[in-house]
């Protein structure tokens, strides 16, 4: 069966079933962890600095309209061709027209979510044009058909040993070494002549630089770079809450950036593209493209949810969540996952379709604690609770229980027999302090350890004590 059409539940039992994922999991959210706790140690200002953040997001989303028309002037003026798409459909159709115009055969990208969100490596395939993945990770995922399974580190779902053989088997020249240096070696030749045979190029952008016009790229590679420079057209989606006022706040925003998605100062590449080729230019593209993208982020405005908007797509929130740390990220079905992915999933496909995922949160609020722009994730994933519940999407057992529980727990007396039955029920069904078998909690037990309780509840052992005084 196919994995986009099982349930999140259907999905998250497969990955608890795959140690090998678990391990390749383990790796690259634990190495993220310790680099960023290391990285905000030695930066004194980063709660200043996240503040600070939080205004400049706050503050364009609060003037969105303004700095959308007043980037969409200056990079018109630039030289740049400016396109406007509400809808992801939308926008991979304005890309594929502009390939096509460009008599198009190969096209180099660099990684975008964006673009995975507009469904565009489905649309180039599609229409017929090579599509070469240049971010090494990106190239992982597309030699092994997969999806990205982070935001940053989109093949992290593989481990090296799967990557050594996947490379031996579908390089040219593969690896003789097994070292992740060989490994890379072997990536680049695959690669270099790509780059330089590639009609068009397509990217993303981290920020979008309203006073100029200018986007913003950010990479450790230098994929990016060798990706945009030598093909004669540029096209770039990014969506429209990138947004930045100016290049000062767009250097304050990737301090923030940078620390919290790898746990370094700084990244090894951040370029910024002004429009195409001018006279005296030694390089550049001939044509520069850029396509705002909405695709639902004015209908978050409307609906309350504009501090989702502040994201920069770090991915330090599902490094820390530990409901990613156990499944990884295909589970979650959609283009985000982890915390970010249960928030924005019900934008892009609705709520009735991913309900699960808000519900697939222990709500213990370390993702708001690590988001360099303080989005009360939290409470945005119990926003979209509270709306599954008043549509009626929740699953009628689920009624049923919550509605017994509401019968019992206001009636003070029916609440206090109740739990003292249910804490002499589960101590029989324990063994070493962990309850086994009983009915009811199978879905708590079958992966995890339910905890066995006190002998007594709390209750009866406040009573006790006041007794006592």
């Amino acid at each position: 069966m196919e994995e986009a059409t099982l349930s999140f539940k259907a999905r998250a039992e497969r990955a608890l079933a795959n140690p090998t994922l678990k391990i390749a999991i383990d790796r690259t959210t634990g190495t993220a962890e310790r680099k960023r706790a290391v990285a905000i140690s030695q930066f004194p200002q980063f709660e200043a600095a996240r503040e600070r953040g939080k205004r400049i997001k706050d503050h364009v989303i609060a003037n969105l309209d303004h700095y959308l028309l007043e980037f969409e002037r200056n990079a018109i003026a630039s030289g740049a061709k400016v396109y406007w798409a509400a809808t992801a459909d939308e926008a991979s159709q304005i890309v594929v027209r502009l390939c096509k115009e460009a008599g198009a055969k190969r096209v180099t990208r660099v990684k975008s979510m964006l673009g995975e969100e507009i469904g565009l490596p489905h649309a180039l395939d599609e229409a017929g044009i090579e599509r070469v993945e240049t971010d090494l990770a990106e190239h992982i995922v597309q030699l092994g058909g997969d999806r990205p399974s982070h935001i940053v580190w989109p093949s992290m779902h593989r481990t090296r040993e799967q990557v050594s053989e996947m490379f031996k088997r579908l390089h040219r020249a593969p690896h003789q070494e097994e070292t992740i240096e060989a490994m890379v070696d072997s990536a680049r030749r695959e690669l270099r002549d790509k780059f330089l045979s590639a009609d068009v190029a397509i990217s993303g952008a981290n920020f979008l630089l309203a006073d100029t016009g200018a986007t913003c790229t950010v990479t450790n590679e230098g994929n990016a770079e060798l990706t945009t420079t030598p093909p004669r057209v540029h096209i770039v989606t990014a969506g429209i809450e990138k947004l930045v006022p100016s290049m000062g706040h767009a250097i304050a925003m990737l301090r923030l950036l940078v620390r919290s998605a790898t746990g370094a100062d700084v990244t090894q590449y951040t370029t910024f593209h002004c429009g195409p080729k001018q006279a005296g230019d030694r390089d550049g593209p001939e044509e520069f493209h850029i396509v705002l993208v909405d695709n639902g982020r004015t209908r978050m405005l409307r609906e309350g949810m504009q501090e989702m908007l502040r994201c920069i797509r770090c991915g330090a929130c599902m490094n820390h969540c530990v409901v990613f740390r156990q499944l990884g990220g295909h589970v979650y079905g959609g283009t985000y996952p982890g915390p970010m992915g249960a928030v924005l999933t019900p934008v892009f496909d609705g709520l009735e379709k991913s309900r699960d995922l808000p519900h697939a949160c222990t709500m213990n609020g370390k993702c708001q604690e690590v988001c360099p722009v303080a989005i009360p994730l939290p409470t945005l994933l119990r926003g979209w609770r509270d709306r599954s519940w008043r549509e009626g999407l929740e699953p009628a057992a689920a009624r049923f229980g919550l509605g017994i529980h509401t019968f019992v727990a206001s009636r003070p007396r029916l609440y206090r027999l109740g739990t003292a039955i249910a804490v002499r029920m589960m101590r029989l069904f324990s063994r070493g302090g962990v309850v086994r078998g009983l009915p009811g909690l199978g879905a708590w037990t079958a992966h995890r350890e339910f905890p066995a309780p006190a002998r007594r509840t709390f209750m009866e052992m406040l009573k006790d004590q006041e007794n006592a005084r």
